[in-house]
């Protein structure tokens, strides 16, 4: 074993010097030194040997490993410097040219808006929720008091799967999802991106993004979610910034509304952009109807809750002064490059 040991100690430190490239060196490293070499195997055999030889063969083939690696090293050190001068000479540039501009980017508007929004109502303490894009019926319509009549479910409205499953119409299914998992005190919003079939023109898009909020406790009231919506919108649009509730009906939420805000084009004078009325419709709201309650086993006699449901594309666009939604699809420079 002593010979065939200062055998492949000799061969190894031959084959080293010679190697020409970095490619080489690590194939011999692998065959002198690697787990299938013929010193690794050797080293697995002296439990086999006498006491005597033990240490004698072990200190052997330790110093002969030693070797090796300290001589890869230093090979491996010299090429690196060979390569780096290589490169150098390959990367020399003309100094006397103009430099290229650095280009900065940025998020896009859209996100923007959703990260301010999230910001907003995590201040007022409230948590995110995420939920599937692709849901079920009973998500999606049965657990919000949607019945099979009801227009939104219509394939002229929402996208149906070939398995059953569809397309989520609104992120009102995470609710559901979240009150089945976890019981009151409730306050979420779960933003995302939802589905309609809608035919694409300035204002609709069948993919669009929305943001719903939810509030489930004990003496919850119509008046906590006209000062959560009040507030929201000041710290979104400005202080004077005013909203307003019209009625409504929406099968989730008993009593419903539709959201506006004080037109913050026009402040209320009238304007093409709120159609001469002074007013901005921004979404629906309302109390959590107790039936929707009930499907998750809350108690509606102890428990009351408000949601409601507002377009972030629509927000960016009033936002920004956006008169198309198509634009944030688009991904066109010339308007992304405005909100670096």
């Amino acid at each position: 074993m002593k010979e065939e040991i200062q055998t492949l100690r000799q061969k190894a430190l031959e084959e080293i010097p010679i190697c020409k490239n970095l490619k080489e060196l690590e194939s011999l490293r692998i065959k002198f030194l690697g787990r299938k070499s013929k010193l690794s195997f050797l080293l697995s055999q002296i439990g086999q040997l006498s006491k005597e030889q033990r240490p004698v063969i072990g200190n052997l083939l330790n110093q002969s490993k030693k070797e090796i690696e300290k001589q890869i090293a230093v090979k491996k050190e010299a090429l690196l410097i060979v390569k780096q001068k290589k490169s150098k000479i390959k990367r020399e540039i003309d100094v006397t040219l103009p430099g290229r501009p650095v280009e900065v980017g940025a998020k896009h508007p859209l996100f923007q808006v959703w990260e301010e929004i999230e910001d907003i109502f995590i201040s007022l303490g409230f948590e995110i929720a995420e939920g599937p894009e692709i849901e079920t019926e009973y998500y999606n319509f049965d657990a919000l008091n949607t019945p099979e009549w009801h227009p939104a479910r219509n394939l002229s409205d929402t996208f149906y799967l070939k398995n059953g499953m569809l397309l989520r119409t609104e992120t009102s299914p995470v609710q559901i999802r979240v009150m089945e998992k976890y019981k009151p005190p409730i306050r979420i919003i779960a933003p995302g991106r939802c589905y309609r079939n809608d035919k694409p023109d300035a204002s609709h898009s069948p993919v669009f993004h929305q943001f719903e909020a939810l509030v489930v406790d004990v003496g919850i009231t119509f008046a906590d979610l006209k000062g959560t919506l009040d507030s929201f919108v000041k710290r979104l649009f400005g202080d004077k910034t005013h909203s307003r509730f019209r009625p409504h009906f929406f099968p989730f939420t008993e009593p419903s509304a539709e959201i506006d805000i004080l037109c913050i084009n026009c402040n209320g004078k009238g304007c093409k952009l709120c159609k001469n009325t002074g007013w901005l419709e921004m979404g629906g709201a309302g109390m959590v109807d107790p039936k929707v309650l009930e499907e998750v086993n809350y108690d509606s006699e102890k428990y009351t809750g408000f949601a409601f449901g507002l377009g972030i594309d629509r927000i960016t666009m009033l936002k920004y002064g956006i008169s198309d939604i198509r634009i944030l699809f688009r991904n066109d420079l010339r308007f992304l490059e405005q909100f670096v």
